[in-house]
Formats: structure tokens, sequence, C-alpha cells
């Protein structure tokens, strides 16, 4: 990644990004900066469309309330994307907003719920799961914002999944091994990750079976302990980094 300044204000906007393009601010982008950021006129900014890179902007006031960008340099380019999805069985509120920020930081490009027999909540809010997901790109220096599917049944997700895509089934039932040595084993194809966490009641029998059934899947175990869902995640997604995926 290009040099990143940690102390800038960053702020996901609508694209397309080009020099002296203005942007005019929703009411919450400009409360945001003016009102808890305490910018004023002239302030300058990082934005970003996750298309078109970084780009630094300066504020420009209009009357009492308005507010635009106004762009001017590209800071940095858009980097290729990754293609990393995460299939997970939706949790409650604050534990799931904090497992899509954390997917979001990991590098994980699609956040796909799915709908399992021991699912704690049986659909997300998907308009509060986009905006944390822009909310952790804007923090983190990510420039490519991840896509949030709507809630499915792990059937249907399966399905949509190519045949070429590796599948990294994080089951409690799996033997106990090597993760990082067996994901190296597997092998990445060019059909891309994904990783699959069940709830916190695990699979059943029956959803297992059709999971195993689906070519290119490997089932993994996390180790001895037993994890909760949101922490799953995240330890998964670190495997999967460091053993396939842009960690290396």
């Amino acid at each position: 990644m290009a040099a990143y300044d940690f102390k800038a204000i960053r702020l996901f906007v609508a694209g397309p990004l080009a020099a002296d393009t203005v942007l005019p601010c929703d009411h919450d982008q400009a409360n945001y900066l003016l009102n808890v950021m305490r910018l004023d006129d002239g302030g300058r900014i990082a934005v970003f469309d996750g298309v078109h890179g970084e780009w630094a902007a300066r504020l420009q006031r209009n009357g009492k309330k308005g507010l635009s960008l106004i762009v001017l340099e590209r800071l940095r380019p858009q980097p290729a994307g990754s293609d990393l999805l995460l299939l997970f069985a939706p949790l409650k509120h604050a534990r799931l907003d904090y497992m899509v920020q954390k997917a979001v930081e990991m590098g994980v490009s699609r956040l796909v719920p799915v709908i399992t027999r021991h699912t704690q909540a049986a659909r997300v809010n998907l308009d509060r799961m986009k905006a944390n997901a822009v909310e952790a790109a804007e923090q983190c220096g990510i420039l490519t914002v991840a896509g949030c599917d709507d809630t499915q049944p792990l059937a249907a997700a399966l399905a949509a999944l190519s045949a070429d895509r590796l599948l990294v089934f994080c089951d409690e039932g799996a033997a106990i091994a090597n993760p990082v040595a067996a994901l190296q084993a597997a092998g990445l194809a060019d059909g891309g990750l994904a990783v699959l966490i069940g709830p916190e009641g695990g699979f059943s029998d029956e959803e297992r079976a059709l999971i195993c059934r689906r070519p290119r899947t490997l089932a993994l175990s996390l180790g001895p302990r037993i994890l909760r869902a949101d922490t799953a995640a995240v330890a998964a997604l670190a495997v999967v980094q460091a053993s396939l995926g842009d960690w290396r």
C-alpha cells in the first residue's frame, strides 16, 4: 500500500472522482465534517469512491449549513481488489457490527449473510451493515468498500459460488490439524476464496453434508477451543490471509 496519512480525515463519497470536481455534501456528511470534526471553510480531507483511488479535497461552505468538497490532486491510486468472500450466519447487533468491521479490515471483498438451522438472527439490517463496512474502510485507509448481500439461505449461497472457488469451511467437527499446512496443500485456483462461518449452535448434520458435497471445499478446524462466531471469523480470515491471501 502507498504511503498513508494516519492523521487524515477520510470520507467515502459517491464518484466519479477527478481533479476540480465539486461534490455536494449531504446533511450527515456536513454535520460530521463541520460539527464533529470541527473543520471549516478551506479545510482539507481525503476522499475515496471505491473506484478511482484516494484524493485530497477542500471544504467550501455554502451559506450557514451547506457544504461542498472541491477535489484537488490524487493521493493514492486504486489498488487491485481482493476476491475474498465471507459467508456467515447473522449475529445480533453489536457483535455483527464488530464482525463486519473486522472483516473489512481483514480484506474481505463481499459479506454474505446466510440462514442456517441454528442461526440466532433471522435477518440483518442491510443499511447498518453497509454503514459499518464504509466506516471501517474510512478509518483504516482501505480504498475498496466491501459489498454487502441480502440474507439468503445457506443452500442458495453455496450454489452461487463458482465451482473453482476454494471454500474454507470452518467446522468444529473437523480433525484438529495445522490450518496453514492444510490451506497451502489445498492451493488457490483462479476462482478466489470464500470463508464460511456458522452460528454458535453449529451446523446441523444435513448442512454439514451439503457443504462437504461441494467441490473445492476444505473443512478446517480453528483449534481445540470453541470460539464465538465473531472471534472465529477474525481467526479464520487471519489464517487464510497468511496462507493464501494478500499477507504472503
